[in-house]
């Protein structure tokens, strides 16, 4: 299962942060960071979940606000 991180749709409501400890608030930027990703492209970041992380990986995806994170299994979009 990997995440991906659209960070420059990121409006910085920090739900994500309150759903998962791999969020975490950037307040000079006003945005959420992807701790561990790797960014694939400007502002996508891309993030494998660790075993056992799934349903927090989700449940951040599912609190955004405006989607800016999708929750991937086997190349499907899930979340």
């Amino acid at each position: 299962m990997r995440v991906e991180f659209d960070r420059d749709t990121c409006i910085g409501m920090f739900q994500c942060v309150e759903e998962w400890a791999k969020f975490e608030k950037d307040p000079d930027a006003g945005k959420a960071d992807l701790a561990g990703a790797k960014e694939s492209e400007a502002d996508l970041f891309v993030l494998e979940v660790p075993e056992g992380e799934e349903m927090d990986a989700e449940f951040a995806a599912r609190s955004c606000p405006v989607d800016a994170i999708r929750v991937y299994d086997d190349g499907e979009q899930i979340v």
